[in-house]
């Protein structure tokens, strides 16, 4: 069962998720703010954070920059009671899987959650089954020390 975080400053909405996203088969815990989202995203407990951009002290966008700093595999899908396009970019850029404008309805929110655990699971297994990381043009077998760019080998040194 997948463990999903709800970071979000309002209690109320933090119950009705949770117990929403029970139902539908997910772990899930609420936390109200920031700063115990953080720590509770980096311990290695949840499968996907769903995190609330306002909320007091430490905003979403902070605390997706401080998981991102230490976690960049974990998916993060960003709640946004504003429609401003810059939050949603600067969101994005630091590394969100996607964006919810509030107020949404539950069945919306589990649908991109599952969404986005199906994508990061299609990742991990396709990056895991050759052993190899591809970035356009560039190939790199971390195991195997070995690195190829448009397909042909590259020499390195050991530092590299």
């Amino acid at each position: 069962m997948t463990r999903v975080l709800l970071v979000d400053d309002d209690i109320e909405l933090g119950e009705m998720l949770t117990e929403y996203l029970e139902r539908e088969g997910f772990g899930a815990t609420a936390v109200p703010d920031g700063e115990t989202g953080v720590a509770e995203a980096l311990s290695g407990e949840y499968g996907i954070v769903v995190l609330d951009v306002m909320m007091p002290r430490m905003n979403g966008i902070e605390a997706l920059r401080r998981i991102r700093a230490r976690d960049s595999r974990i998916p993060v899908l960003m709640l946004t009671a504003r429609g401003d396009d810059v939050d949603r970019i600067i969101g994005l850029e630091l590394g969100a899987d996607d964006y919810v404008p509030k107020p949404c309805t539950p069945r919306e929110l589990v649908a991109r959650i599952r969404a986005i655990l199906r994508r990061a699971r299609l990742e991990e297994s396709s990056s895991s089954s050759s052993g190899s990381l591809t970035a356009g043009p560039l190939t790199i077998w971390p195991e195997k020390r070995g690195v190829e760019w448009d397909g042909v080998p590259l020499d390195l040194t050991s530092t590299e």
